[in-house]
């Protein structure tokens, strides 16, 4: 059934996401978003060491307002799904981006260590939470055929902001101290309320013109202009009878646990959790390795920004191979091989004694941790469908937290208990390794397998990254064919049954003998005039 124009007083067409127009727009600010969320705990680190001077701490102590930071970001993803769900996007985002602010401007008038965990820690570190899960949730409902290339487009302003805040921090260090730059900092971060502000809700305006089509509908049809009066009150009562048999919507669940009876979600999450116990290590531990090889202090501080300059690239590439036709349905595959060739390259380069070849290995480990970082959010998408992003994403990160948590700290320690480097990226890699076998054949067993047994769908997104639209196009289809029945003129009361509950059947005995003898089917009655299943009647309508 085709669609028609609102003016004429059909419903419009469903929401679709543009893949473009003001998307663009939103990307920009998910790219802006990503960039502060990620880089911004590893680029507050270019003051460490004046705070150690000024407070008297450790470098340890220091260390722990990234840490903090970071552990907001991740922790506290299930109170973010619970207020996207429950005052939408932007809000909480201009919310987060006021937080985010003023936690690093109070923070410039702090006078002890304690005092700068409450504020650069806790308070900007939660007001880059509640920027980063919304701006991603925001990128899935303005991307659908394009949503691989905007998720890797994005994720390239983590590498992006990385090489420029840093050396920006050192600037601002040293021109206005430590203070003056985390004032300075603090009212870069009100950018956060920019990329806020226009992540506009894609469904505002569409309401605004349904709402208005069907008013202007219904004025139309229930004037009783010349031989449409019959039409208009038919068409009422068809109306009134939808409206009635509408069930009332229910309230939308702030944090939707369902996800977790998806095979998908739980495979995903498993595999994630492996994968940051590992991933985070080696760049972590990558600068003071080199020193311990005998590699000068600015050639190794020199690898980090080759990863990051790899990096940048990798990303926008691998989100374009992800977006692919051929390749789409296979993302988690494409995910997994990320992973593999990540944790491989963490294995094969532990032996690395010179400095060319940790260039090589920081040339290969930042393809692969682009890919990942391009991927990861793109297969959870593809898994769990934009509707449940929000409470999905708030969960993982929850999940990932734990593994942060764990991962680099138990790393460090062996460090200091073994005084051997390759013993770390050996474990680093395998735990990578093993989250990409885990993936793949998870995947391939628990979930291919099974849809192969089952009978497929009339209309099925294929599981690697289909089309989230398709649901809505069809409950959006059975609507208007549903409003289109009601609205269809009465010929002729030979062609038209007239029945109510039991009624029902009574009138489709005695037409059935007035036919000639066809037979009726199981659910249905059938019109005099033959056996035409275009006329066919179905019981459930009355």
């Amino acid at each position: 059934m085709g669609r028609r124009d609102p003016e004429e007083g059909q419903l419009p067409a469903p929401v679709k996401p543009p893949d473009g127009g003001w998307g663009w727009i939103v990307l920009f600010g998910c790219f802006v978003i990503t960039g502060f969320s990620y880089a911004f705990p590893k680029a507050v680190s270019v003051y460490f060491k004046e705070l150690m001077k000024d407070f008297h701490v450790g470098y340890s102590d220091t260390a722990w307002i990234s840490s903090i930071m970071l552990a907001m970001l991740y922790g506290t993803g299930p109170v973010c799904s619970i207020m996207v769900n429950q005052f939408g996007c932007r809000p909480v985002m201009l919310i987060g981006g006021l937080l985010a602010s003023a936690g690093m401007i109070l923070a410039s008038f702090t006078t002890n260590i304690i005092e700068l965990y409450l504020t650069a820690g806790v308070l900007t570190g939660l007001g880059m939470a509640l920027n980063f899960q919304p701006s991603l949730i925001m990128l899935g409902t303005y991307f659908d055929k394009r949503r691989p290339l905007a998720n890797g487009l994005a994720a390239a302003g983590s590498p992006v902001f990385l090489s420029s805040l840093s050396p920006l921090g050192q600037v601002l260090l040293e021109k206005f101290g430590w203070r003056g730059g985390f004032l300075i900092m603090g009212g870069l971060l009100l950018n956060c309320c920019t990329c806020g502000a226009v992540m506009r809700p894609l469904d505002m305006g569409m309401k605004r013109k349904m709402d208005k089509a069907q008013d202007k509908y219904e004025a139309k049809e229930m004037l009783p202009i010349g031989g449409k009066s019959e039409e208009g009150i038919s068409t009422t009562d068809g109306t009134k009878k939808a409206k009635k048999g509408k069930k009332p919507k229910k309230g939308k669940k702030l944090l939707d646990f369902s996800i977790f009876s998806n095979r998908g979600f739980i495979i995903y999450t498993i595999s994630k959790f492996i994968l940051v116990l590992g991933l985070f290590v080696p760049p972590i531990l990558l600068v003071n390795y080199a020193k311990d090889t005998g590699v000068p202090d600015t050639e190794a501080a020199f690898l980090l920004s080759i990863i990051g300059f790899i990096d940048i690239f990798a990303r926008p590439a691998c989100g374009m191979v992800a977006g692919l036709k051929w390749v789409r349905p296979h993302v988690a595959y494409l995910f997994s091989f990320a992973m593999l060739f990540n944790g491989l390259t963490d294995i094969c380069s532990a032996r690395a004694s010179n400095y060319t070849g940790l260039v090589i290995f920081c040339v290969f480990f930042g393809i692969s941790y682009g890919m990942v970082g391009a991927l990861q959010f793109e297969v959870l998408m593809a898994i769990v469908g934009s509707q449940k992003f929000s409470s999905a994403i708030g969960l993982v990160l929850l999940i990932e937290a734990f593994a942060v948590l764990i991962g680099p700290p138990s790393a460090g320690r062996l460090v200091d208990a073994l005084k051997n480097y390759e013993v770390i990226f050996y474990l680093a890699g395998s735990e990578v390794v093993l989250s990409a076998l885990f993936l793949a054949m998870a995947t391939y067993c628990c979930l291919n397998r099974g849809k192969k047994k089952e009978p497929p769908p009339e209309k099925n997104p294929t599981a690697g990254g289909g089309s989230d639209t398709e649901e809505a196009e069809s409950d959006m289809q059975e609507a208007e064919e549903h409003s289109s029945d009601n609205h269809q003129p009465a010929h002729s009361t030979d062609n038209t049954v007239v029945a109510a509950g039991e009624e029902a059947n009574h009138v489709a005995e005695e037409q059935s003998g007035e036919a000639g003898g066809c037979p009726e089917r199981d659910g249905e009655v059938l019109a005099r005039d033959g056996c035409n299943t275009d006329q066919t009647v179905e019981r459930d309508r009355f």
